[in-house]
């Protein structure tokens, strides 16, 4: 008698304001040992600092973007800030084929769209654990202005509202991002037990 098929991996997509730290806590993951996969979303922005093109995003122009959509290349799209982010389906089904559980990291427009497209997927929303906790680390990125900063602090809210619709919240854990990872790690863990689960179509 054959052994079982082992169970699909997960896909997890994970969604939050700007700022509140989700490269950091998948970062986290990867660092203690978690068997996850980032596959790169595509985006019109320019890399800030530190962040590798092919690993962290692909960035392309826009033109070049707007080329990948019309060609259904993308599983979503959203425009974010004034520029544009979109979700690869050959880089989600490469990160399955790896065979780990896949997380992909948008905003939550993004995050709307494929609730529709990927019913069977983890939808996890980080939020910060306060208005100034997602403050600090906007300011500590360094990468916009301060009315910047200001306009992404108001659309925060909106943003952690609409993704509760849908997702499991998660507050990020001021200065203790492996607690953080603890509940994150949790329940990707029940679902992947969870009976009659099955894999996620890209």
């Amino acid at each position: 008698m054959s052994a079982a098929p082992p169970p699909p991996p997960l896909v997890v997509v994970l969604t939050g304001p700007s700022g509140v730290g989700k490269d950091a806590l998948v970062n986290r993951m990867h660092e203690r040992g978690f068997l996850i996969v980032r596959p790169a979303t595509m985006t019109t922005r320019a890399p800030r600092d530190g962040e590798v093109d092919g690993v962290h995003h692909l960035f392309v122009s826009h033109e070049a973007f707007i080329a990948a959509w019309e060609r259904g290349e993308l599983l979503e799209r959203a425009e974010v800030y004034g520029r544009l982010y979109g979700v690869p389906r050959s880089a989600v089904r490469a990160a399955l084929a790896s065979g780990g559980h896949v997380v992909i990291r948008v905003d939550v427009q993004g995050a709307e769209t494929l609730h529709r497209l990927l019913p069977g997927a983890l939808f996890l929303a980080l939020e910060p654990s306060s208005p100034e906790a997602l403050r600090q680390h906007l300011d500590a990125r360094g990468s916009e202005a301060g009315s910047e900063i200001e306009r992404r602090l108001a659309l925060a809210r909106e943003e952690v509202a609409r993704a509760r619709a849908f997702c499991t919240p998660v507050t990020n854990v001021e200065g203790d991002i492996d607690a953080t990872v603890d509940k994150v790690a949790a329940l990707i863990e029940r679902e992947a037990a969870r009976p009659g689960r099955r894999a996620v179509a890209v």
